[in-house]
């Protein structure tokens, strides 16, 4: 199977940011004492720039060899959330269009949906 460059670069994108998570979860290992992890869970939001799929992948690369070799690592994603700044609402919006459901303006500020958020880690002492 070939890969083009561009699919090359995002996954070592995803290998890298793998990689921090696990130095991450690694500390928090080592400071509670930690044995083993059995789950990591992340958030992840449209807008973040890392595609889940390719994430879980990266994943089970990364952890090789790691505290958390044998983890189960769980993604959820985060919606597009939007603050209108003409009318003040709060609302979801797609990755493409983020415009105010109330009002209609264009006018918005992100509130949410660009996040890679360590959500929780599960270990065993």
């Amino acid at each position: 199977m070939k890969c083009s460059p561009k699919r090359i670069r995002k996954r070592m994108h995803e290998l890298s940011v793998c990689q921090a998570m696990l130095n991450q979860v690694s500390d928090i290992a080592e400071r509670e004492r930690a044995s083993n992890i059995t789950r990591i869970v992340i958030q992840v939001g449209p807008l973040s720039g890392v595609a889940p799929e390719l994430l879980q992948q990266a994943f089970t690369i990364a952890r090789a060899g790691t505290i958390a070799e044998q983890a189960e690592l769980l993604t959820e994603e985060q919606p597009v959330r939007i603050r209108c700044l003409s009318c003040g609402s709060e609302c979801e919006a797609r990755t493409n269009h983020l415009v105010c459901c109330e009002c209609g303006d264009f006018r918005t500020r992100l509130i949410s949906g660009d996040e890679l958020l360590l959500a929780s880690v599960e270990f065993i002492r």
